[in-house]
C-alpha cells in the first residue's frame, strides 16, 4: 500500500512539476511570497517603532495625544479583524478609489506591511518597557535629547531583546502570504493551484509547496537561533 502511494506520489510530481513544468510556477510563486513578506516586515517594523515610541511617550501636547489615540486605534483594528478581510477590503474597495490601477503586489504588501505594524508595535513597545530606566536617566544625565537617547541608548537594547519576536514574525509572515492567492497573485499556493488546474492532481503539488514553506520556515529558525547565540556570546564578554 505504502509502496504504491509512494509511486504515485512520485508520478504525479514528475508530471506535475517536471512534465509540465510546475517548478517554474513555484520559483516565481516562491520569489513573490519572499519578495511580498520582506518588504512588508520592512514596513511593518518602521511603522511598528513609531508607533511604539508614540504610545509609551509621556509628553501632554494635545497633538501627541491625539497622536496615541490615533495608534490605539489603528492596533485595535488592525489586531482585531482578520487579515484576509483587511486584504480583500484594500484590493476591491480601497485602492480602486485612490489608485485605480495600483498592481496587487503593492496592494499586497502596503496590507500586510500595516498589518504587521500593529503586531511589531507591540513586541517593540514591550522592549522599550523592558530596558532599565537606569539607561534612559543615564542618557538624559549626558545631555543627550530624549530622542537621541531613545536612538541612540534605548532602541539598541530593546532590538537585541525583541530580535527573536521579530524574526517569528518574519515567518509568520511568509505563511500568511499564502492568501494573497485571493487576489490573484502567484505565490507558492496560487502556484500549486495552477499545477493542480494543470495535471487534476492535488496531492503532489500541495506536498511539494508544503515542503518549500517549511523548508523556508526550519532555515529561518536555524539563522534565527545563530543570532541569538552570537548576541549571547557578545554579551557575555
Amino acid at each position: 500500500m505504502r509502496v504504491v502511494m509512494f509511486d504515485k506520489f512520485f508520478h504525479d510530481f514528475y508530471f506535475g512539476i517536471v512534465e509540465k513544468e510546475g517548478y517554474k510556477l513555484i520559483l516565481e510563486g516562491l520569489g513573490n511570497t519572499l519578495f511580498i513578506s520582506l518588504c512588508a516586515l520592512i514596513i511593518g517594523a518602521v511603522l511598528g517603532t513609531v508607533v511604539a515610541i508614540v504610545k509609551i511617550s509621556k509628553s501632554k501636547n494635545v497633538f501627541m495625544v491625539l497622536l496615541k489615540l490615533l495608534c490605539s486605534l489603528y492596533t485595535t483594528i488592525i489586531r482585531g479583524t482578520p487579515i484576509l478581510v483587511q486584504l480583500l477590503l484594500a484590493h476591491f474597495a480601497i485602492f480602486p478609489a485612490i489608485y485605480k490601477n495600483a498592481p496587487i503586489v503593492l496592494t499586497a504588501i502596503i496590507v500586510f506591511g500595516i498589518n504587521s505594524g500593529a503586531y511589531v508595535s507591540e513586541v517593540i513597545r514591550s522592549g522599550i518597557l523592558a530596558v532599565d530606566k537606569g539607561q534612559t536617566e543615564a542618557g538624559r544625565t549626558l545631555g543627550l535629547s530624549s530622542f537621541k537617547t531613545m536612538r541612540l541608548i534605548v532602541l539598541p537594547q530593546a532590538i537585541k531583546n525583541i530580535l527573536p519576536a521579530l524574526g517569528n514574525e518574519f515567518i509568520a509572515l511568509i505563511k500568511e502570504t499564502s492568501i494573497v492567492a485571493y487576489i490573484g497573485i502567484r505565490d507558492l499556493t496560487r502556484a500549486a493551484q495552477q499545477i493542480t488546474g494543470k495535471t487534476y492532481e492535488f496531492f503532489a503539488p500541495y506536498i511539494t509547496v508544503s515542503i518549500v514553506y517549511l523548508m523556508i520556515v526550519i532555515g529561518l529558525t536555524q539563522l534565527l537561533g545563530l543570532f541569538e547565540r552570537r548576541l549571547r556570546k557578545s554579551d557575555n564578554r
